[in-house]
C-alpha cells in the first residue's frame, strides 16, 4: 500500500468533517477504514445502520445461515498476523462465527472508535464548489468529506415480493435477510417457506427439523451440491497457517478468488465412465469446487449438460417420492448459470413426513390469506409462519435506497434508470469522488467476496494517496471509459452461460420492474485485477482528474 506524501498542508477539520466517509461496517467497510486510517493516516468515519458490525452477516441470522466459501478463504488475507492468530472451527462458518471473526479484526486494528453504529444514511450530495460530499443521516446528522465510499454490500437490501394479501396475514412473517436476533420458535408451527435459492436451500432443513410442518413453495427448482460441512482438524488448521502464502497466491490467480484452480481439461477429454467417476469424487468432496473439474462447464452448453444431468440424477436418487423428485429436478437453466448453492441435506429434507413441496411454477400463488396461502387452483395451505427466502434487490438496491446526488443534483437512480453504469464497478460518471466497493460492473458476487473486497479497498486507498500527493481534488469516470467498460462487461458475460438463466438475480430478474442488465463482471477476478492495476499505472486512465483544491 502506498503512503501519503502530499506536499499540501494538513487539513484542518471542523466537527463532522472528514477526509472520507465510509458507509457500512462489514468486510468492506472495516478493511477500507484500516487502509485509509491506519495506513494513510487519513481521518475517516464509518457510518453503519446496524447496532453492531458485520454488514450482511449482522442481518443474515436465519436458520442454517452459513458462508458457502470455505472458511480458510472467507477471511482477510492481507495480514499474516490475522491468519496466525485466528482459527476457524468448521469448513463452512456459521453466521455467529463470522461475526466473532469481524469483531476480532475490528479490535485487533482498533477500528471501532471510528465506527458510528445505529446510523442509517439517508442521502448524500456532491458540492462542485468545494469538491466535497455532504452526507445526511435519518437522525438528521450531517457529515462532510472529500471522499464518499460505499461499502454497503451486494446482498443487503431485502426483497419481499409484493404478493396480494400479506398485510392480512394473521400469523408471523419474516425475511431471511432481516431475521430477528432473538430467533424464531418454529415448534408446533405450520411454516411456509417461499424461495429455493441459496438461502432457502440452507434454511429448509433446519426449519423442517423444528417445525410441525414445512411447505416449501418452489417456483424455480435449483441445483445444489452437498457441502459436507465438518469441524476442521488441527492438522488442516496447521497446514493453512504454514502454507497461507501459497493459498493467497492461488486465490489471487483464479477466476473466482477461491483457493482452488479450475482444471484445464474439457468435459470431452475423458470417457463418459471417467467423467462420471470424476463427478462422483467431486460430489463426495462437496462444495463449490464441483464446477472446477472441467474448464468448459461454465462456457459450453453441451459440456454443462453433463454436470447438470449428473446432479439431476442425484436429486432423483435422493428424494424417495418420484413426483417430488421430478419437480425438484425440473431445472430450467444451466448448472452454475445462477449462483450455485451448496447444502446440508436439502434434498433429503423432502423425505421427511412433515415436509411438502408446492410447485408454484405450475400453480402460482394467488394471494396470502389471513390464515395461509391460496394458489390459483384454489388449493389452500394453512400456515402459522411465513418465511420469505426471496433474496435481495441485489447489487443496486443498497445504493438506490439512499438519495445519492452527484453533479448538478443528478441522482444515482436517474443515472441508473436503464441499469447500472460504472467504470470498473468503482466509480459512476457524474459522481466525483464516489467510490463503490464491489459495485455493479466488478467481479463481486461471482467471487469469494473477501478477495474482490480487499482488491477494491486497496485500489481505492492507492488512488486517494495518488490524489493527495498530486493535489488532485476530484476523480470521475469519463463517459468514454464508462461506455467501453459496459461493452466489456457484456462481452465477458456473453462468453459464459451466465446470461442464459433468465430468472437470475445477476440480471435483476427477481425484482419486478428492475432493468434487465447483467450486473457483475464475468471476466474473472485475476484478469480484472490486472485491468485495475493497469488503469492506476497509466495515471488513472479513463478518469478525469480535477487538479488543485484545498483538502478541507
Amino acid at each position: 500500500m502506498p503512503d501519503v506524501n502530499s506536499t499540501s498542508p494538513a487539513p484542518v477539520f471542523g466537527e463532522g468533517q472528514y477526509d472520507a466517509i465510509i458507509i457500512g461496517a462489514g468486510f468492506a467497510g472495516l478493511y477500507q477504514l484500516h487502509c485509509l486510517r491506519n495506513r494513510l493516516g487519513l481521518k475517516a468515519r464509518v457510518l453503519e445502520a446496524a447496532d453492531g458490525i458485520g454488514g450482511t452477516w449482522y442481518w443474515n441470522r436465519y436458520p442454517g445461515a452459513r458462508c458457502d466459501s470455505e472458511s480458510h478463504s472467507y477471511c482477510y488475507s492481507f495480514s499474516d498476523e490475522l491468519i496466525r492468530d485466528w482459527e476457524w472451527s468448521e469448513r463452512y462458518p456459521e453466521h455467529p462465527e463470522i461475526r466473532r471473526y469481524l469483531d476480532f479484526v475490528a479490535d485487533r486494528f482498533d477500528l471501532k472508535r471510528d465506527i458510528q453504529l445505529g446510523t442509517r444514511v439517508a442521502g448524500a450530495s456532491f458540492d462542485a464548489a468545494t469538491s466535497r460530499w455532504t452526507v445526511t443521516t435519518e437522525a438528521g446528522e450531517t457529515f462532510s468529506a472529500q471522499f464518499l465510499i460505499t461499502a454497503v454490500g451486494c446482498l443487503s437490501s431485502a426483497n419481499v415480493p409484493k404478493i396480494p394479501g400479506l398485510e392480512d396475514f394473521r400469523g408471523d412473517w419474516y425475511h431471511t435477510g432481516e431475521w430477528p436476533h432473538e430467533g424464531v420458535d418454529f415448534a408446533g408451527k405450520r411454516v411456509g417457506q417461499i424461495g429455493t435459492g441459496s438461502t432457502g436451500i440452507q434454511a429448509a432443513p433446519v426449519i423442517a427439523s423444528q417445525a410441525a410442518h414445512l411447505t416449501v413453495f418452489q417456483r424455480t427448482p435449483n441445483y445444489s451440491v452437498p457441502a459436507h460441512n465438518a469441524p476442521l482438524t488441527q492438522a488442516f488448521k496447521d497446514q493453512v497457517k504454514s502454507g497461507y502464502a501459497d493459498i493467497r497466491r492461488t486465490m489471487h490467480a483464479t477466476t473466482n478468488g477461491h483457493p482452488f484452480t479450475i482444471d484445464d481439461r474439457s468435459v470431452f477429454d475423458v470417457s463418459p465412465e471417467e467423467r462420471t467417476e470424476i463427478y462422483e469424487k467431486a460430489w463426495a468432496k462437496g462444495g463449490l469446487q464441483f464446477r472446477a473439474n472441467f474448464r468448459d462447464i461454465t462456457t459450453s452448453l453441451e459440456a454443462n449438460a453433463t454436470a447438470a444431468e449428473f446432479i439431476k440424477d442425484k436429486i432423483r436418487a435422493i428424494v424417495k417420492d418420484p413426483e417430488t423428485a421430478a419437480k425438484l429436478a425440473d431445472i430450467d437453466h444451466p448448472y452454475a448459470a445462477k449462483r450455485p448453492p451448496i447444502d446440508s441435506f436439502y434434498f433429503e429434507t423432502f423425505n421427511r413426513e412433515n415436509v411438502e413441496l408446492a410447485d408454484i411454477r405450475a400453480d402460482p400463488i394467488e394471494r396470502i390469506t389471513q390464515t395461509g396461502i391460496r394458489l390459483q387452483s384454489g388449493k389452500e395451505y394453512p400456515l402459522d409462519i411465513l418465511v420469505f427466502a426471496t433474496g435481495f434487490d441485489a447489487m443496486t438496491g443498497p445504493f438506490l435506497r439512499m438519495d445519492i446526488r452527484g453533479r448538478d443534483g443528478l441522482t444515482l437512480g436517474e443515472a441508473w434508470e436503464a441499469g447500472p453504469r460504472t467504470y470498473l464497478g468503482l466509480n459512476v460518471k457524474g459522481f466525483p469522488n464516489l467510490f463503490t466497493i464491489t459495485g455493479p460492473g466488478s467481479p463481486s458476487v461471482l467471487c469469494n467476496m473477501p478477495v474482490p473486497i480487499e482488491q477494491h479497498a486497496e485500489w481505492i486507498a492507492g488512488c486517494i494517496a495518488h490524489m493527495r500527493k498530486n493535489d488532485i481534488a476530484t476523480i470521475e469516470a469519463t463517459e468514454e471509459a464508462t461506455e467501453a467498460w459496459a461493452a466489456e462487461v457484456n462481452r465477458a458475460a456473453e462468453a459464459t452461460l451466465l446470461p442464459q438463466a433468465s430468472s437470475s438475480w445477476y440480471l435483476g430478474a427477481n425484482v419486478p420492474g428492475k432493468p434487465r442488465v447483467f450486473m457483475p463482471y464475468a471476466g474473472g477476478m485475476a484478469k480484472y485485477r490486472g485491468i485495475c492495476d493497469e488503469v492506476a499505472a497509466e495515471g488513472y486512465k479513463g478518469f478525469e482528474l480535477g487538479k488543485v483544491a484545498a483538502h478541507a
